[in-house]
């Protein structure tokens, strides 16, 4: 099982079970994650920037490839509902035009 760490919401080190969604982890170990399509890779609302680890994330999918086209997803950054994590751990944190207005984030962590 991998280990997921978002650096600026406190105690998110999420386990990542194999075949499951970053989002589903997150989701899972309790954490109240951003997700406007409810997770059908439609937006890009539940984006995640990457740290370190990308190499260790499933493959594009065609939604992401779809967005990073349109300029809407950088190179580091991941839809949670669409990458899994099967290759090793990753560390990342959530984009401030993502944040939730009710969870305290860290700060000086995620920039846009």
């Amino acid at each position: 099982m991998a280990l997921l760490t978002i650096e600026n919401l406190p105690g998110a080190a999420v386990n990542v079970p194999a075949g499951a969604t970053l989002l589903a982890a997150l989701q899972a170990a309790g954490h109240d994650w951003m997700h406007a399509c409810g997770a059908k890779g439609r937006c890009t609302t539940c984006r995640v920037q990457l740290r370190a680890g990308q190499e260790n994330l499933s493959p594009l999918t065609v939604a992401e490839l779809r967005y990073q086209a349109a300029g809407r997803l950088l190179p580091n950054e991941r839809l949670t509902c669409q990458a899994q994590l099967p290759m090793g751990d990753a560390t990342g944190c959530v984009p401030e035009a993502t944040q939730l207005p009710h969870v305290r984030y860290g700060e000086g962590l995620a920039a846009d």
